[in-house]
């Protein structure tokens, strides 16, 4: 569901797939095209893609590569995927529309949508805000810590609504709302559903009132029924298995949509140009920076503004247990990409760099070097037990078990760290290690993740 960067991170190279500045052309031919996501999949950092692209004029392409699953109709435009976090922009979209109609304010707090009886956290005088909520500033954390899945394959079936209102009623806040960026499924899902409460429906039919419908967008959804049933594909884990598909009730808001390449493109037509309707121009206030998201990044409403030179990306990713999505455009110029990969493996670099070449293609893994375990006292692992926030969505949570230090990033599953000294650790599933690092005093302040060449700083949030 979150947005994510999975452990096979992008790196950022200099050999880029189209050459010159951003003023040159944006999309190579369907060959090309073809050929780059067919090499994501030899190099097994892909089991299928469909990739999708907008040209200034409107004009728009599929291409596709890869297998579906043993179960699922071959890959193609239609395919449906789990979009994860890309659904945090229809809630965002959703959140401007009921603005514009005098439904609710951005100003508002949470707690004027919640049933008596329910106490919403506050801190330092101050009352957490649904921009708050959009803009990931609530200083809620990303998932509430009362969650326990039967099935861990699904682990947000079986949250309630009734699990969220306890949280909610017994959770003391870390910091002021307002106060500080800190990317949380946890208050997105609370947007969705506060939003879906105010519109006196459920979660997807006021998204399909408001948002699909009117763009004509068939094939997005939360139930699986009829054609998209019959187009969904097979999500994949880190070791290419199939992994079951993600169902939530409560935090529908935060991940639950899917949908197709040729109905995000639909989407991204939406997003750009002149708007023309109520809705288009809710879109537009949905993509207006309202506060920074660290070095070259904004957020809007959910939206997140990448900064390129004098250049933007306006752009939302997205990811399951067995699925990687990216969507993206250049508002001034008018052109965009969608990407969807039915593995955990990231593909965002692909959107990113067909919207703006200056930002480089990730590099082909290389052979992995052969590392020596060695022994490091339980005491010294307990001090790294915690959780890193490497970019905004993305965070690796350590922890210890019998003796043991274990990793799980963002939406994929947890991986043992091997020791090769006191502070640095390395994976055996990827190609990938971790550097811890400390303060003067000797405190742990973060982790650097080294992978396909690029040093990754992650701050320590938890």
């Amino acid at each position: 569901m979150n947005s994510r960067i999975s452990w096979m991170l992008t790196a950022f190279v200099s050999a880029c797939l189209v050459t010159g500045g951003a003023s040159a052309q944006h999309f190579p031919s369907d060959e090309d095209l073809t050929g780059l996501i067919r090499s994501r999949v030899e190099e097994d950092r892909a089991v299928g893609i469909v990739l999708g692209i907008m040209e200034a004029d409107g004009t728009t392409r599929i291409v596709g590569y890869g297998d579906a699953g043993p179960n699922a109709r071959p890959l193609g435009a239609g395919s449906v995927f789990e979009i994860g976090s890309i659904t945090k922009v229809f809630t965002g979209i959703l959140l401007a529309d009921m603005v514009a109609r005098g439904e609710v304010s951005l100003s508002d707090p949470v707690s004027k949508y919640l049933p008596s009886g329910v106490t919403m956290p506050t801190r330092g005088g101050r009352e957490i805000t649904l921009l708050d909520l959009a803009t990931h500033r609530s200083g809620l954390p990303r998932l509430p810590s009362n969650m326990s899945p039967a099935d861990a394959t699904n682990p947000f079936a079986d949250y309630t609504v009734e699990n969220l209102y306890a949280f909610l009623s017994s959770h003391k806040l870390r910091r002021d709302p307002g106060s500080q960026y800190e990317y949380s499924n946890l208050a997105v899902g609370l947007l969705g559903a506060v939003l879906a409460g105010a519109g006196e429906m459920s979660y997807e039919d006021i998204v399909r009132e408001r948002i699909l419908k009117p763009l004509g967008m068939n094939m997005t959804g939360i139930a699986l029924e009829g054609e998209m049933l019959d187009w969904m594909v097979e999500g994949h884990n880190q070791q290419g298995e199939v992994v079951p598909l993600w169902d939530l009730p409560t935090f529908a808001g935060a991940g639950a949509l899917r949908s197709n390449a040729e109905d995000m493109l639909i989407f991204l037509a939406a997003n750009t140009g002149p708007p023309e309707t109520q809705l288009e121009r809710s879109m537009r206030d949905s993509h207006e920076v309202r506060e920074s998201a660290g070095a070259q990044m904004d957020v809007g409403l959910n939206w997140h503004v990448r900064h390129v030179g004098d250049e933007k990306i306006v752009w939302h990713n997205g990811g399951t247990a067995g699925f990687s999505t990216f969507v993206g455009f250049d508002p001034d110029k008018g052109v965009g990409t969608v990407v969807l990969t039915n593995s955990v493996h990231g593909a965002d670099d692909i959107g990113m760099h067909l919207i703006n070449p200056e930002v480089p293609l990730a590099s082909s893994p290389g052979p992995q070097q052969e590392r020596v375990e060695v022994d490091v006292a339980e005491e010294v692992l307990e001090t790294y037990v915690g959780e890193y926030e490497l970019v905004p969505g993305f965070s690796i949570v350590v922890t210890l078990n019998g003796g043991a230090l274990f990793g799980q990033a963002t939406g994929q599953e947890r991986f043992p760290f091997f020791a090769e000294s006191e502070e640095k650790f390395f994976l055996k599933v990827v190609d990938a290690q971790v550097t811890f690092t400390k303060d003067e005093s000797g405190a742990v302040t973060g982790l650097i993740l080294h992978q396909n060449g690029v040093n990754q700083t992650g701050r320590k949030v938890g």
